[in-house]
């Protein structure tokens, strides 16, 4: 006789069914999310830094691990505001993403009249890696940083040291070292790691903490110098470069972090899956073993940590923002 479930049963299993269905994504008309439809991974910075590599990397496998597609769409300008303003005006479906760097929370106290609201429009899914700033120069423009400071020191305005961009996360860790040596030296900003490391090699700027996972490659081949590391410990990458703290700079660490975004309301359920997801990547020997290459780490966290690491982190880079006068010309 074949057996049958009482009402109230197949009611529940009825209902069960129904939230699994609208679990990953069901406000999507085409069905659970991911599905077939491909994610995008808006990357605010240009192709090459520091940001759009380790976008990249976790691209490579988020696909394979949802079953669908994920590409990467550069759109940089402005510090990562423009790429930042297309993700948060995307539908809150999980296909469309944001990779920003530590410099997310830098630029509402930079940039007036942002048509999106960092801490509002977006939910924190997770860091994905921390990548040490590096402060590189021509090779024979210093000897050390001590050397740097000391010329700086001497020629009050005279030396200049470049960045990504206003309010990024490589001009940050310049305002932080240029604040605890005591100089004063003239910013000069770029659209994206690329263009700043050409200049430096050129000899026309003098200064530039570059993403590790950029600079890396041309510091081994002597296309650039490393006088220093910006954060708290050595990296393993370059065991050899002193820290800035370490090179008699003391208050001068910073650390550089890339991490996912995710529109507002982005069903909790994609978030969660996103985020465990990322972390399986990350922690995955192929990649992590791709990531010290770079001189990166892996660094990730629950969603509800990371936005209380993201609030915590803005309220510091205010105090940056305003200790060095930081704005956009």
């Amino acid at each position: 006789m074949k057996k049958t479930f009482p009402w109230s049963r197949r009611q529940a299993l009825t209902i069960a069914a129904a939230l699994a269905a609208c679990t990953l994504g069901g406000a999507h008309a085409q069905g659970p999310w991911p599905g077939t439809q491909p994610i995008k991974l808006v990357v605010p910075f240009t192709a090459g830094s520091g940001t759009d590599i380790v976008a990249r990397l976790v691209a490579e496998k988020l696909g394979p691990a949802l079953g669908t597609s994920v590409i990467v769409d550069n759109r940089p300008g402005a510090g990562g505001t423009l790429g930042a303003a297309i993700a948060a005006k995307a539908p809150a479906d999980g296909y469309t993403l944001l990779v920003h760097s530590a410099g997310h929370l830098v630029n509402p106290w930079i940039y007036k009249g942002l048509s999106y609201d960092t801490l509002k429009d977006f939910t924190g899914v997770t860091p994905m890696a921390s990548l040490p700033n590096v402060l590189v120069t021509a090779p024979s423009h210093f000897t050390d940083v001590k050397d740097l400071v000391a010329k700086a020191k001497a020629k009050p305005g005279g030396l200049n040291y470049g960045s990504a961009g206003n309010g990024s996360a490589t001009h940050m860790n310049a305002e932080v070292f240029r604040l605890a040596a005591g100089v004063d030296a003239q910013h000069v900003p770029f659209r994206g790691t690329p263009e700043a490391m050409t200049e430096v090699m050129a000899g026309r700027v003098d200064w530039f903490f570059a993403p590790m996972v950029s600079a890396l490659p041309l510091i081994k081949s002597g296309k650039l110098k490393a006088l220093a590391v910006g954060t708290a410990g050595r990296s393993f990458a370059l065991p050899d470069a002193p820290t800035t703290v370490e090179a008699g700079v003391p208050g001068s660490a910073y650390l550089f972090w890339v991490g996912l975004f995710a529109p507002a309301k982005t069903p909790q359920p994609v978030v969660e899956r996103l985020q465990a997801e990322v972390a399986k990547i990350m922690v995955a020997p192929e990649l992590k073993e791709r990531l010290e290459k770079l001189g990166a780490e892996p660094f990730t966290m629950p969603s509800a940590q990371f936005n209380k690491f993201i609030a915590d982190e803005t309220a510091k880079a205010q105090q940056v923002v305003k200790a060095a006068a930081i704005k956009v010309d």
